[in-house]
C-alpha cells in the first residue's frame, strides 16, 4: 500500500490511509513508552543505584546529566526536523538512546552512570524534538489528532503505570541494572515501526539548506554552563569561578541572540518570541517541568530514606501519579475540544497539580497510604491536563513552518525547568538534612559516624545501615535511634523543597492569566511527503 498524498487526505485530517497511520502511531507510541518508562523506573530505583555505588553527592546528576544534554538536542534536532523531515533523526535516536541505556546497565562507578545518562539524554532529545512533532504531520485536523493522539497517551499510560513497580520489583529481584536494560527491547520493536511505517514528511521546502551550527554551538555552551551554574553555586558560593561561568552563560546567550537575528537560516528563529502565546506557554512549560520532575525524583527518597518504605512500596506508591497521567490525558481529550475557552483546563490542571504538592508537604510516617495515594491521583491527572494542551496550543499558535521547533522549544523548556527544580531542590534537601542531623545530634559533631548520617546514602542502603549499626554497637550507642533521627531529617528537608515546588505551582496556576485566548483549527497543510523507494515502504 502506498502513501496518499497530503493533500488528498486533508478532508479527513489524515495524511495516511488509516492502517498505515495506526501502524505509524504504534511506532511512536513505543518510542514514547522508552522515554517513559525510563523517566519513572529510574526515578524509583535511584535510591538503591545510590546505595550500590556509592556517591549521593551525584544523586542529583543522574537526573541532571540526562536533562542537560536533551535540553541541548531538543532545539537542534527539533529544527532540523523542519528542515530534512523527522524520520531520520527519529531512526538515529532510538539507537542511540538503546545503546546508552546498555551503557547505563554497565556502569561501575557514579561517574560512569552519569556520563552514559548524558549520552542517553542525547538520544532522548532527538527523540523528544522530532518524535513529538510527528503527531501534528501525521493528522492535519487538531480535533482528528486529539483523537489519535489517545494512543500515545496511553502507551505514556501504560509505561508510567508500571514503571515505579517495574522499577521496584527489578531493583529488588535482579538488581538496579535491569531497570536499563528494560529499554532494550522496547527500542529493538519501535525501530522497527518507525522504520516500516512512518513517513517522512518535510514542511520547509526551498533549496540547499545550511545547517546553524554556530547556534548550535552556541545553544550547547549557554545551556551547559547555566546548568553547571546551577548546580556548583550552592556548593562555592559567589567565588570567582562561579561569577565567571555565570558571566559565561549570559554572554553565550546574548552571542546567540545576536547570531541568531542576522543568520539567514537560524536554528532558534527569534520572531517566536514576539508571540504572546508562545512565551506565556514557555514559561508554564518551565513551571511544569519544575513540578513533575521534582516530583518524580524526591518522592521515592522521601517514601523510602524518610519514611523507611521498601522499593516495592515505593513503586506501588508513585504508581498512580503517573497513571493518572494518563486519565487526565485521556479526559483532556475528550473535555477540551468541547470548552469555549480551551485555556481553562490549564487553570485546574495547575490546580490539581498544587493541591497534591501540597498534601505531600504535609504527609507524614503516619499518614495512611490511601491518602498518599489520592494526592498522587491528584498531581497526575493535573499533569494529565496540563502537558497535552501545552502542546498542541503552541503547534496552533506557531504554524506549520516552525511546528517542529515550536514543538522542541516546549519541551526543552521543561526540560530546562526539570533542570531547576532538581539542582534547586537537590540543594534544599542536601543542605537542610545535613543542618538537621548536626542540630539534632550535637555529640556526634566531629566524629567519623556523624558523616554516616549527614549522607542520606545510610537511609536507603541496607548494608550500609547494618554497617553503622554495627559500628553504633561497638562503642554502646543505640544505632537504630539515631538513624530514626536522620530519617526524620531528610523529611523535614525534603517537605522544604516540595514548598519551594509548591510555590512553582501556584505561581504557575497565576500565569495562565497571561495566555491569550486559544481556538482549534480544523485543517492544515501538512508540507510534502517523501515518496519511498520502495512500494509500502515508508
Amino acid at each position: 500500500m502506498s502513501p496518499q498524498s497530503p493533500l488528498q487526505s486533508s478532508d479527513s485530517g489524515r495524511v495516511l490511509p488509516v492502517r498505515q497511520s495506526l501502524l505509524a502511531m504504534l511506532g511512536l507510541c513505543f518510542v514514547t513508552m522508552l522515554v517513559a518508562v525510563d523517566q519513572t523506573v529510574v526515578g524509583t530505583a535511584l535510591p538503591t543505584i545510590v546505595a550500590e555505588l556509592n556517591g549521593f553527592e551525584l544523586y542529583a546528576w543522574v537526573a541532571t546529566s540526562y536533562l542537560l544534554t536533551s535540553v541541548i538536542t531538543i532545539p537542534i534536532f527539533g529544527r532540523l526536523g523542519d528542515y530534512h523531515g523527522r524520520k531520520p533523526f527519529v531512526i538515529a535516536s532510538i539507537i542511540v538512546f538503546t545503546v546508552a541505556s546498555a551503557l547505563c546497565g554497565i556502569a561501575e562507578t557514579m561517574l560512569h552512570l552519569v556520563l552514559a545518562r548524558a549520552v542517553q539524554g542525547i538520544g532522548g532529545g532527538m527523540l523528544i524534538g522530532t518524535a513529538f512533532a510527528c503527531v501534528p504531520d501525521l493528522f492535519t485536523d487538531t480535533h482528528v489528532r486529539l483523537r489519535w493522539q489517545v494512543l500515545l497517551t496511553a502507551s505514556f499510560g501504560v509505561a508510567n503505570a508500571f514503571g515505579p513497580s517495574l522499577g521496584g520489583l527489578l531493583t529488588h529481584y535482579m538488581g538496579w541494572r535491569s531497570v536499563f536494560y528494560v529499554n532494550l527491547p522496547i527500542g529493538v520493536i519501535g525501530l522497527y515501526f518507525i522504520w516500516r511505517f512512518l513517513p517522512h514528511i518535510k514542511h520547509v521546502q526551498r533549496g540547499k539548506i545550511r545547517l546553524d551550527w554556530q547556534g548550535a554551538v552556541l545553544i550547547a555552551l549557554g545551556l551547559g554552563s547555566l546548568q553547571l551554574f546551577v548546580e556548583l553555586v550552592p556548593l562555592h558560593g559567589a567565588s570567582l569561578s562561579m561569577v565567571l561561568l555565570g558571566v559565561f552563560s549570559i554572554a553565550a546567550f546574548a552571542v546567540l541572540v545576536y547570531w541568531e537575528k542576522r543568520c539567514e537560516e537560524p536554528l532558534l528563529p527569534l520572531d517566536m518570541f514576539r508571540n504572546k502565546s508562545l512565551v506565556a506557554l514557555s514559561f508554564l512549560s518551565f513551571f511544569t517541568g519544575f513540578v513533575m520532575f521534582t516530583l518524580l525524583f524526591y518522592l521515592p527518597l522521601l517514601l523510602q530514606g524518610g519514611f523507611g518504605l521498601s522499593p516495592q512500596q515505593v513503586g506501588l506508591l508513585i504508581t498512580p501519579l503517573v497513571v493518572f497521567i494518563t486519565v487526565g490525558s485521556i479526559a483532556n481529550s475528550r473535555i477540551v475540544v468541547r470548552l469555549k475557552s480551551p485555556n481553562h483546563i490549564l487553570y485546574l490542571g495547575f490546580s490539581l497539580m498544587a493541591l497534591a504538592c501540597a498534601g505531600m508537604l504535609v504527609t507524614e510516617k503516619i499518614t495512611s497510604h490511601w491518602i498518599v495515594a489520592v494526592y498522587m491521583m491528584l498531581g497526575g491527572t493535573g499533569l494529565g491536563f496540563v502537558m497535552p494542551n501545552l502542546t498542541v496550543f503552541a503547534q496552533e499558535t506557531a504554524g506549520r513552518a516552525l511546528l517542529g521547533i515550536s514543538t522542541a522549544l516546549l519541551q526543552s523548556v521543561r526540560m530546562i525547568g526539570g533542570m531547576f527544580g532538581l539542582a534547586l531542590v537537590g540543594t534544599v534537601v542536601g543542605h537542610y538534612h545535613a543542618g538537621a542531623v548536626r542540630a539534632s545530634i550535637p555529640q556526634g559533631e566531629g566524629t567519623s559516624w556523624m558523616t554516616f548520617l549527614e549522607d542520606p546514602q545510610v537511609l536507603v542502603s541496607q548494608s550500609v545501615q547494618n554497617d553503622f549499626m554495627a559500628q553504633m554497637q561497638g562503642i554502646g550507642m543505640k544505632g537504630d535511634a539515631l538513624i530514626e533521627i536522620a530519617r526524620a531529617s531528610l523529611v523535614s528537608a525534603v517537605h522544604g523543597g516540595l514548598a519551594l515546588t509548591l510555590l512553582t505551582a501556584l505561581v504557575a496556576l497565576a500565569w495562565v492569566y497571561r495566555v491569550p485566548h486559544m481556538s482549534f483549527s480544523r485543517t492544515a497543510d501538512t508540507g510534502q511527503l517523501v515518496k519511498p523507494k520502495a512500494k509500502g515502504r515508508p
